[in-house]
């Protein structure tokens, strides 16, 4: 079954401004088409490709004042096999980073899972933040962090793997945050899960229950949000004046240019299965 993802952003910008998208899937997805273009009239730019140690893609050029019009698309085969890790990784992601302060909601995680480990654990974690945050597009502000979550109750899918990724490194648990495609979410965007890392391998959590896991196309990894938004920008004001993001699957069984109804995720994942995300 193959994935279908595209994205494309009109932006207005003010002034020269340095640029960094990170809309294209990562270097380990396996992409049998892709194409990117920056383009602003008859001008079309070339980015510098920078491939962090993940294999998340930055694309990253000076634009010029006006319009830029972003397009990007690719069909991704199905992902079989997850990537190794290393020992680096899962020391960088116990620690604290900026919106998953796992230091300042340590006291809750230990009262609240306290004799629970392993598989048990990440289950918990995820019904947990599932059942205690509602899913409020519009209300969610881009500097929230796990703990104004855990107070509020509220949030979009970046906000949800924010708590989920503080919560489990409060117990050990080394975890990340991840920004894919994810063919069936509704609303359709970029979206954003946690995963955790248990026993040499790092398993998908989405507390949201919005997608289904196994189609999930990975885009960026990082601490938590600040390392995997999708634009970047330096030196000027720019506004997104227009953003439409697609994910679909398409095989021997579905239409190429429509979702397929099997796919649902109360069709297809149960969220409580281990799930790898190559």
């Amino acid at each position: 079954m193959h994935r279908i993802v595209t994205a494309e952003l009109d932006l207005e910008l003010g002034a020269s401004i340095d640029l960094i998208f990170q809309i294209a899937v990562a270097q380990h997805a396996p992409v049998l088409s892709e194409n990117l273009t920056f383009s602003q009239g008859d001008r079309v730019y070339t980015p510098i490709e920078i491939i962090d140690q993940t294999g998340s893609r930055l694309h990253r050029f000076c634009g010029e004042p006006g319009v830029l019009e972003v397009r990007y698309d690719a069909v991704v085969d199905e992902q079989l096999t997850a990537r190794a890790t290393s020992d680096l990784e899962a020391i960088t992601y116990l620690r604290p980073s900026r919106y998953a302060q796992s230091d300042e909601v340590f006291s809750q995680a230990r009262r609240q899972f306290r004799g629970i480990g392993g598989e048990d654990l990440l289950l918990a974690v995820s019904e947990f933040v599932s059942e205690t945050v509602t899913y409020t597009p519009g209300l969610s502000l881009g500097t929230d962090s796990a703990v104004t979550t855990l107070m509020t109750g509220q949030g979009v899918c970046r906000d949800y793997a924010h708590l989920v990724i503080a919560l489990l490194r409060a117990m050990d648990v080394p975890a990340r945050y991840t920004a894919c495609y994810a063919p069936g979410l509704d609303p359709m965007d970029f979206h954003a899960v946690a995963e955790a890392y248990l026993d040499g391998a790092w398993y998908v959590i989405d507390a949201t229950r919005l997608a289904d896991r196994r189609s999930l196309v990975r885009i960026a990894t990082g601490r938590d949000a600040a390392d995997c938004a999708f634009l970047s920008y330096h030196g000027g004001n720019l506004s997104l004046d227009r953003m439409r993001v697609d994910a679909r699957l398409a095989g021997p069984d579905t239409d190429a240019g429509a979702s397929n109804p099997d796919t649902a995720p109360e069709a297809s994942d149960d969220f409580t299965s281990l799930v790898h995300l190559a």
